[in-house]
């Protein structure tokens, strides 16, 4: 299998479809209030329509209520959800349960010692994600060196500061299986670009 990678933070038709045509594994649909890819119900029903049947859907949370996802899964009907708000493992544990979805758990990393609770998460995927301001696209990249020959119960996806000028170097220097990019593939916050979603899978790939 080739390496994985998820365009996160989609907001428009048009990056979706640049998504899918390049063969993008996953899309991530954000909903959290506070980022600037942020949707609405609405919005996301139609991303989600459109994308569906051509790579898999994530819906992204960050320390979400119960209420908040329920409303958001039952429109969008993800093939995962994404957990990015510091989640213990008892709350990992409640969001499988309580919907039926596979998680993904997301990571913030500054140093070796953010990955001691990994194994503690019950997730079908980790992301591994650099500590910054915002819930994920932040433009942040971190010591990639600090994945390099660690084995995880799960599959794992890199993020955090990747773009196509070094997703090839990242993957090379962490062995991920996987990438994920936002801000990366953005010329503005929010502004996903058809060329750079392509021009990012085709590196990660290579």
């Amino acid at each position: 299998m080739g390496v994985l990678v998820k365009i996160c933070g989609i907001t428009s038709v048009e990056a979706a479809d640049a998504a899918a045509r390049a063969g993008a594994d996953f899309v991530g649909l954000v909903f959290h209030k506070k980022s600037p890819r942020n949707l609405e119900l609405d919005q996301a029903c139609a991303l989600a329509a459109r994308l569906r049947g051509r790579t898999r859907l994530v819906a992204l949370f960050a320390a979400a209520s119960d209420d908040e996802m329920d409303m958001a899964v039952k429109a969008v009907e993800p093939d995962f959800v994404q957990l990015h708000g510091g989640e213990l493992p008892g709350r990992v544990a409640d969001v499988r349960a309580r919907f039926g979805v596979p998680v993904i758990k997301a990571f913030a990393v500054a140093d070796a010692s953010d990955l001691a609770e990994v194994a503690s998460h019950d997730a079908e995927m980790f992301l591994f994600d650099a500590k910054g301001e915002r819930a994920g696209g932040n433009g942040a990249a971190f010591d990639w060196q600090l994945l390099r020959g660690r084995t995880f119960a799960r599959p794992w996806l890199l993020a955090g500061g990747l773009s196509a000028d070094n997703v090839a170097r990242a993957i090379q220097v962490s062995g991920a299986p996987g990438v994920d990019v936002s801000s990366g593939v953005e010329t503005a916050p929010g502004l996903k670009s058809a060329e750079m979603i392509v021009k990012f899978v085709s590196e990660a790939r290579l």
